[in-house]
């Protein structure tokens, strides 16, 4: 399920992101800054899923993101969530020093560990976290069978 989540990497095949990661280390373990590496950098909230009895709980992390940024589907088992967060451009009189925020498009594909209701599927967004919560369908919920003595 964990390997799954995996962002996807839509600007490098995935050999040359272990690649670009190792030199960025090198540079970072040199005390270079690259003026190169914050583009290589992606932005991929951060995603936690977690399963009750009653439904399963998606929350991403999309600090600094409006509602209307970034879309949230469900296609044939799976959540698809999709955005982007903007770069903010307002530079007058700065000089930066280091740049650690993160900008551009995502993409997150969750498969869902069972069958869910789809027409009761909630999204709240609050405080720049999005919280998705599917409720499971009657079929997969746990049933307590009594035991005669």
């Amino acid at each position: 399920m964990v390997r799954s989540m995996v962002p996807w990497s839509t600007r490098f095949p995935r050999p040359l992101t272990s690649l670009r990661r190792d030199l960025s280390r090198m540079m970072e373990a040199f005390g270079l800054d690259e003026e190169w590496t914050p583009y290589l950098e992606e932005f991929n909230p951060h995603t936690n899923v977690a399963e009750t009895e009653e439904a399963v709980e998606v929350t991403v992390e999309l600090p600094g993101m409006k509602a209307e940024e970034f879309n949230v589907e469900i296609r044939k088992g799976e959540l698809w969530i999709s955005g982007e967060k903007k770069e903010e451009k307002e530079e007058k009189g700065k000089t930066f020093h280091r740049v650690e925020r993160r900008y551009g498009e995502f993409h997150r594909m969750i498969p869902l560990p069972t069958s869910v209701k789809e027409e009761k599927i909630e999204a709240e967004y609050r405080e720049g976290v999005l919280k998705v919560t599917i409720p499971k369908s009657e079929e997969v919920k746990p049933k307590h069978i009594p035991v005669k003595a």
